[in-house]
């Protein structure tokens, strides 16, 4: 082996050492900063919920330490305090239709949007489209003005309209990309086999669509369990409002009970976490098919 030779092959392995340190290096580094997002993430809620289980005593001479005596009678105090049952109850009530009555809405928007060639097609969905970008608040006094106005103000199907119709844009956008991707020769066959408007739409096109049909439906009930300013704009009674509301009657004017907002908040974010859980699979790849077949 020549001189050359020799110095080519050390130079060769100082480039593989050198990559192999970078490579390591690249690694850890990607390490930490997905550990400090997951921390980033985390920490808040698991404080939350240690938190939930101590004495205001405690919460104010140590934030950040175990509870001496895990206090579950917080949790008790949160459901009475606030009448946390009702509003538990309303929230589930309103959501349910409100994501119900969406999906079904937007499922049709969808089908005749993606299947069916007319004028002004595309402009109508870019108009659906575009309700994504307005702010929510933004629509305040329309929404009061026109509940008001028909008489449904502090009323269960008051709020379901106005969730209904907030969703409608992004259920619409999310639904389509998944019809359109749907072959028509499958329509064109079941046609010719003597199948109607209706019986295609409930029993090919919608069951093909499930898995952007969940993902719509998930994102939507997460946004009407967790929305609070349209719920106490057009509601003033208990028997109306939803369970983020009742956070607030844990404030008054000279005092704050903590402990228990806490255990509040843990039980209103539990349903959100438990929808997300099980339907995780299905909105991961219905966003992700969504994107593609759109």
């Amino acid at each position: 082996m020549t001189a050359l030779d020799v110095k080519l092959s050390k130079e060769k392995n100082s480039v593989i050492k050198t990559n192999k340190l970078m490579s390591t290096i690249l690694n850890v580094l990607k390490w930490v900063v997905l550990i400090f997002f997951v921390v980033y993430a985390i920490f808040p809620i698991l404080w939350l919920l240690i938190s939930s289980f101590k004495t205001n005593a405690e919460l104010m001479s140590d934030p950040f330490g175990l509870p001496a005596i895990w206090q579950f009678k917080n949790y008790q105090n949160a459901l009475k305090t606030s009448n946390l049952g009702i509003l538990f109850s309303n929230s589930i009530l309103i959501s349910i239709a409100a994501t119900a009555i969406n999906v079904t809405l937007a499922g049709m928007i969808s089908y005749c949007i993606a299947r069916f060639s007319f004028k002004g097609k595309e402009v109508i969905f870019v108009m659906f489209s575009a309700g994504i970008l307005v702010p929510l608040n933004a629509l305040m006094v329309p929404y009061f003005t026109i509940i008001t106005k028909m008489g449904l103000y502090d009323k269960h199907i008051g709020l379901i309209i106005v969730y209904t119709a907030i969703g409608i844009p992004l259920s619409t956008f999310i639904v389509r990309g998944f019809m359109n991707g749907i072959p028509k020769e499958i329509e064109e066959a079941a046609i010719i086999d003597g199948c109607g408007f209706f019986r295609r739409f409930f029993k090919i096109i919608l069951p093909l669509s499930k898995t952007g049909l969940v993902t719509a439906a998930t994102f939507q009930f997460l946004t009407c369990w967790n929305e609070f300013v349209y719920s106490m704009l057009l509601t003033s009674s208990t028997k109306v409002r939803t369970i983020q509301l009742g956070i607030r009657y844990f404030t008054n004017q000279f005092s704050t009970d903590f402990v228990s907002m806490y255990a509040a908040i843990i039980i209103s974010i539990i349903p959100s976490v438990i929808c997300y859980m099980l339907f995780q699979e299905q909105i991961i790849s219905g966003l992700t098919s969504g994107a593609v077949k759109g």
